[in-house]
C-alpha cells in the first residue's frame, strides 16, 4: 500500500514521513557545490510554506513566504534571501498570521529526490518553490508588503 503526505501529497515509503524527505533533500542542498547561490534556502522556505500550520510560529511562516516572494518576483538567490530574513527580524517585531491554503501542487519533495543530476534537481527545486508561492496567491499582497519593508529598508541603508 502506498503512503502519501496528507499535506503535500509526497509519496512516502512505509517507514518515512515527509520530514524525512525534507532532511534528505537538505543534505543534498547543504552539500551543493554552489555555496554562493545557496539553493538550500529555497528548500527551507518552500517546505515550510507548503507545510505551514498553526503549530508553527507566525515569524517562520512569514519569513518563508517573504523568501519565496523575493525569489519568484525579484530573482533573489538563497544567500540574498537569508540576508533579507536577518534584516527583517531587526525591523519587524509583530508578525502577521498566514493560514496555509488547501491547494496542492503537482511537484512534491519526493519528485525532486527522484531526479539525479544537479541541474535537473536544481531546476525542479526552483519550480517547486515557484509553485508553492503560487498557492498563496490570495495572500500575495500582504506578503509582498512584508518583502517591500525589507526592500525599502535596504534602500535607506545605501
Amino acid at each position: 500500500m502506498e503512503n502519501f503526505c496528507t499535506i503535500c501529497g509526497a509519496k512516502l515509503s512505509d517507514d518515512k514521513v515527509c520530514r524525512d524527505l525534507y532532511n534528505e533533500l537538505s543534505y543534498y542542498s547543504l552539500t551543493h557545490p554552489n555555496k554562493e547561490f545557496f539553493i538550500h534556502q529555497y528548500i527551507v522556505d518552500a517546505y515550510l510554506a507548503q507545510h505551514a500550520s498553526k503549530d508553527i510560529k507566525p515569524i517562520k511562516i512569514a519569513l518563508a513566504l517573504v523568501g519565496l516572494c523575493l525569489f519568484v518576483n525579484y530573482n533573489y538567490t538563497g544567500r540574498q534571501i537569508q540576508n533579507a530574513h536577518i534584516e527583517l527580524t531587526k525591523v519587524k517585531k509583530n508578525w502577521p498570521v498566514f493560514v496555509r491554503p488547501e491547494s496542492k501542487i503537482d511537484i512534491t519533495i519526493s519528485d525532486i529526490l527522484l531526479t539525479k543530476t544537479y541541474s535537473s534537481r536544481d531546476e525542479l527545486i526552483k519550480k517547486w518553490a515557484t509553485s508553492v508561492w503560487g498557492i498563496w496567491k490570495d495572500q500575495h499582497a500582504a506578503i509582498m508588503q512584508l518583502a517591500g519593508l525589507y526592500i525599502e529598508n535596504k534602500k535607506n541603508k545605501i
